[in-house]
């Protein structure tokens, strides 16, 4: 897929672009998706771009985010669209596209998803989600137990990484968009 000096290249704009721990975060979760590739019989390298650039928009202010969400051709539903600590996933995976001629459906459904989930997820969009949230640097309270998950099956991973996800969003009060519950829904079936 990318070779070493493109793989520079995205580095390289990341180091430029966001903070250093935001910068030690994606190459985190890059690490932690080929350790997730390897294990679900996923492709390595595009796990690895993907990792690397989930949060390639993580840091652009929110008014340029709320303009590329706006003019996304991605699909994008209402809930989302009021929701600005979503906006970071949409924009990054528009603006992989435009920044570094990235156009494989499954690392902009990775970078798209990473945040939010969705139904008929694609494995490459499942390993990147749950590498986001058990990537090195993560030390929330339940960390470790998401990381035996992730160990052991990764439709079970991704059950209680939505259910955790959406426990948070209900005791915060925020929305949940869609695209999020179809995840969950397709996920309790599977478990069943």
């Amino acid at each position: 897929m990318a070779d070493k000096k493109t793989i520079g290249a995205y580095k390289a704009y990341l180091k430029e672009h966001l903070s250093k721990k935001r910068y030690t975060h994606s190459v985190n979760v890059a690490n932690a998706a080929v350790t997730l590739a390897k294990r679900y019989g996923a492709d390595e390298d595009k796990a690895y771009v993907a990792g690397l650039l989930h949060d390639v928009a993580k840091e652009i202010p929110a008014v340029e985010l709320a303009k590329i969400v706006e003019k996304s051709s991605l699909d994008v539903c209402e809930i989302e669209k009021k929701a600005m600590p979503l906006f970071h996933g949409i924009a990054g995976a528009e603006l992989v596209q435009t920044l570094f001629d990235i156009h494989d459906p499954e690392i902009i459904s990775a970078i798209r998803y990473h945040t939010v989930a969705c139904g008929n997820m694609p494995k490459l969009s499942q390993i990147v989600y749950l590498a986001d949230l058990i990537s090195e640097d993560r030390d929330y309270k339940d960390v470790k137990r998401m990381r035996k998950y992730a160990e052991q099956s990764l439709e079970k991973a991704m059950l209680e990484a939505l259910r955790f996800s959406i426990k948070d969003s209900v005791d915060k009060g925020n929305t949940i968009p869609v695209s999020t519950l179809e995840a969950y829904n397709d996920f309790a079936l599977i478990s069943k």
